[in-house]
């Protein structure tokens, strides 16, 4: 009996672990084909701005990026810490303007950018 109960604690643990991160569906996209397709980006960048229509991934993207931001991406895989920081990268080098807007509406208060500007991300 204590052993049956011990089982399903530890399964409940191991669930609610599991839960605390981001879905992995998207771990294998090739981010560099999304980065340098400007059509493809674009439509992204209208999606999370609320000015053009979404995908489903678009959707999801902007349900998750909030928390994310403000979690310093605590629940995102290895592989979307590293893709987000090469589309933070990119929109910051390459298209500033895109960077301006999209922080503005995910981060207001700047305290995204404090902590990223200071390399805390």
């Amino acid at each position: 009996m204590k052993s049956t109960f011990a089982m399903v604690l530890l399964l409940g643990i191991v669930c609610m672990v599991l839960a605390e991160k981001y879905p992995a569906k998207y771990d294998q996209v090739n981010i560099d084909n999304v980065l340098s397709n400007d059509r493809v980006l674009t439509n992204y960048i209208k999606c999370l701005l609320d000015k053009g229509a979404c995908t489903r991934e678009g959707r999801e993207l902007k349900k998750l990026l909030p928390d994310a931001l403000q979690s310093d991406c605590s629940k995102c895989s290895a592989a979307q810490k590293r893709n987000s920081k090469k589309v933070i990268n990119f929109l910051r080098t390459r298209r500033p303007n895109d960077w301006k807007d999209l922080t503005a509406k995910f981060d207001p208060e700047g305290l995204f950018k404090q902590r990223l500007d200071a390399g805390l991300v």
